[in-house]
């Protein structure tokens, strides 16, 4: 047992991945508890450990109707998982040291910096002050926002814990919501006080925090770092196309937009582009958009949000690099060039790499559940993709998905939050000193 603790403590990556297992084990033995659920019947381990991996991943899959099926014991557990898994455990254990005044030493530092995808560990703590001020400060904000067009429709105190727990779900782009029916934000699709705000809180959250600090502190250095520049312009053109095309491949489909007036086709459709960001909430029946809109929000969720922020995916910065490496080669050039900044070759082979995980990871859950689940290709591929970018957009598969299915579905959940080349360096022996270096060979390819 000693043997096996000091293995998983002996590098950052190994802390994360069983920080992580510990808090969902955690949260489903409290969601297991009868207090739990409206009825006070206890849940199975398995949907108990599903709904905290998709909490704890901030996904948003869920097997049960969270406002009807859940009471409010089980809400907060919920909650408290999102805010964990959203922020980071290692970014919730530093602000308790801080809290106690205790020292950050230099192991906590090391993980601290692969848990925000830094590239240093300088200036770790004072990031983690900006992480947790930003995140309360915008939960902060959209609870206010929320609370106030809540209470049109319920009484006050409903309407202030409804706004609370939506504000901070959709924030870390768990996608949980209380609307009941497993109807997400269906009714508010007209409501453009409602789309709005929840827009802007699935975009800042799915920004990250080091770019969430870029902006918010402009006014100091007028300056946007490179990784900022290419965040908010990838984010912008995967923001607009995206509705662009489910805009034009939906505008005569009467079972989602098409009925609507002009306007409200415009900001339903802008309103999916936004949640496949790693959002998780929809104003539309997922089920009923064309097969050709769903395989493209699959490759929407597959890209997902940006490093270092609650969302999921390969992540914009990767499908940034992916796409300069190729106009770079087919103009012939041997750098990749990003805002008249030359990156490292080292960073266009991880991008590479990270893709490859991915795409080989989605690949193997879907023959899994294609194997497990009755039910079509697209649909499958769907639930796949979604696990895996933490999105929890469904077509209806999660709620009546085997056994074998769940376990499935929460792996890809798990890895998506973690990140795969995390679980590789968890997993894989440590990299040893290289003393030699083969012959160039070569290869044809094309």
């Amino acid at each position: 047992m000693k043997k096996a603790i000091r293995w998983f403590s002996a590098s950052p990556p190994r802390t994360l991945l069983i920080g992580f297992a510990f808090i969902i084990f955690a949260g489903a033995q409290l969601l297991r508890l009868p207090i739990a659920t409206v009825s006070r019947e206890s849940m199975s381990f398995v949907d108990a450990l599903f709904t905290a991996t998709s909490a704890t991943c901030v996904t948003g899959l869920v097997l049960f109707d969270t406002g009807s099926h859940f009471s409010t014991f089980g809400h907060w557990v919920i909650l408290l998982l999102i805010q964990i898994g959203g922020i980071g455990f290692m970014t919730m254990a530093t602000l308790f040291a801080l809290i106690l005044r205790r020292r950050i030493s230099l192991k906590e530092r090391l993980i601290l910096q692969e848990s925000l995808n830094q590239g240093s560990i300088e200036g770790l703590v004072r990031l983690v002050r900006k992480v947790i001020f930003y995140a309360l400060a915008l939960e902060t904000a959209g609870a206010i926002l929320y609370s106030i067009r809540f209470a049109i429709d319920m009484p006050l105190g409903q309407a202030i814990y409804h706004g609370i727990f939506h504000s901070i779900s959709i924030f870390n782009n768990a996608g949980f919501d209380l609307s009941g029916d497993f109807s997400s934000f269906s009714k508010y699709s007209a409501d453009l006080y409602m789309n709005i705000v929840s827009m802007v809180l699935i975009v800042l959250g799915g920004f990250g925090f080091i770019v969430l600090a870029d902006l918010f502190e402009i006014r100091k250095k007028w300056k946007f770092s490179l990784h900022t520049k290419v965040v908010l312009s990838v984010s912008a053109v995967l923001i607009g196309f995206g509705a662009l095309i489910i805009f034009i491949f939906e505008f005569t489909n009467g079972r989602s937009i098409g009925d609507e007036a002009f306007g409200q086709k415009v900001l339903m459709s802008l309103f999916q582009s936004v949640t496949t960001r790693s959002g998780g909430v929809a104003t539309v029946d997922i089920a009923e958009l064309r097969q050709a809109t769903q395989f493209f929000i699959i490759i929407l969720m597959f890209i997902g949000a940006s490093p270092g922020s609650t969302g999921g995916g390969i992540k914009t910065t990767t499908f940034a690099v992916l796409v300069g490496a190729v106009l770079a080669m087919i103009r012939g050039k041997e750098d990749v060039v990003l805002f008249r900044l030359r990156l490292a070759q080292e960073r266009v082979y991880k991008a590479v790499t990270v893709t490859l995980f991915c795409i080989g990871i989605v690949m193997l859950g879907t023959m899994v559940l294609a194997t497990t689940e009755d039910a079509g290709f697209l649909k499958i591929l769907f639930e796949a993709t979604s696990a895996f970018g933490t999105v929890g957009l469904s077509m209806g598969l999660t709620a009546n998905l085997s056994i074998a299915g769940k376990l499935t579905i929460i792996f890809l959940m798990f890895i998506g939050r973690l990140g795969p080349l995390t679980l590789t360096y968890a997993l894989g022996p440590k990299p040893g000193r290289v003393l030699y270096r083969h012959a160039e060979g070569k290869i044809i390819i094309g």
